[in-house]
């Protein structure tokens, strides 16, 4: 299997060096190194059909995911990992990481025919120039205007500008054009939710067959329907809702988390990642990539 960019594993190697890192957690980290390690080795040597991929590879998500939420950051006597999680993005990388595996390994056929990026990417998203009539700039003073996307299905592209046929005194910039796009929340709010209407919007107003998908754990808002955005679907990926905030304000130190972690271990575990919804996430991404044939498409009656 064809090696994918390591958001998780980044921040983990990034975490051990972290100044403000306690010294007892130091092992935790080390730790947690080995075991992503065994995590991504267990996770590229299964093959299968599809629902058995999709079966195996969520119990190991579902066992690392747990192993990085209690024994890394909840069981810490530091209080840490816990309250900088966010910002330390540990945790909700891990699915950034798992996602272009278990797509590359289900799709692998049609995936090897197209020349085509699988994972977390920069990508464009608008185009201005920066000159006038009597400051014409170099190209045009064309700038190119780039976002970071969770998880996207993209090409290579290429921008090149100038004002001579010939393209003397150009521009050009390399940057990746987008056609599936998957942005990854750990918890959704109606905040980010706003937010991620507004990316895919940029993203289908620059490539208008583009398909955005909104990838959450936890729903921490109520429900809003996605048919008035860009959004093509949003995806609970645990099928749950967040822990209510009064419960997980006893969460902040070690020893109310100590009282509280049966608790938080069995709603963890009586809500794992569902088959139904990767499936579901799988089949957008092969119904993009497949190309119907006209037999097909007048079989059906429809295209």
């Amino acid at each position: 299997m064809k090696d994918f960019p390591s958001p998780h594993g980044d921040k983990l190697l990034a975490l051990l060096e972290n100044q403000n890192l306690p010294i007892d957690d130091k092992t935790r980290v080390e730790n947690a190194i080995e075991r992503y390690n065994e995590w991504l080795k267990s996770l590229k040597s299964i093959k299968g059909t599809k629902e058995n991929v999709i079966a195996q590879m969520l119990k190991l998500l579902s066992e690392y995911k747990l192993f990085i939420d209690i024994e890394l950051i909840y069981d810490s006597t530091n209080n840490f990992l816990y309250r900088q999680k966010g910002q330390l993005k540990i945790d909700n990388t891990i699915i950034e990481e798992f996602l272009p595996i278990i797509i590359n390994t289900l799709l692998k056929k049609s995936l090897n025919n197209l020349d085509i990026s699988i994972g977390p990417a920069t990508c464009f998203s608008g185009i201005r120039f920066e000159s006038s009539l009597i400051h014409p700039q170099q190209g045009g003073g064309m700038k190119v205007r780039e976002k970071d996307q969770d998880f996207a299905i993209c090409r290579n592209l290429y921008i090149r500008s100038s004002y001579n046929s010939e393209f003397e005194k150009d521009i050009t910039t390399k940057t990746n054009i987008a056609y599936i796009v998957a942005e990854c929340k750990t918890n959704l709010d109606k905040t980010m939710f706003q937010e991620a209407a507004a990316t895919a919007l940029d993203v289908k107003m620059i490539v208008p067959s583009a398909k955005y998908f909104l990838l959450c754990e936890w729903l921490d808002m109520t429900p809003i329907s996605s048919n008035t955005t860009a959004i093509d679907e949003i995806i609970i990926l645990r099928k749950a809702k967040r822990i209510s905030s009064n419960i997980r304000q006893d969460f902040n130190t070690y020893e109310k988390r100590q009282q509280q972690r049966d608790y938080f271990i069995n709603y963890l575990k009586t809500n794992p990642f569902s088959e139904e919804t990767f499936d579901r996430l799988i089949s957008h991404i092969e119904g993009v990539i497949k190309d119907s044939n006209e037999d097909e498409i007048l079989k059906r009656g429809y295209f």
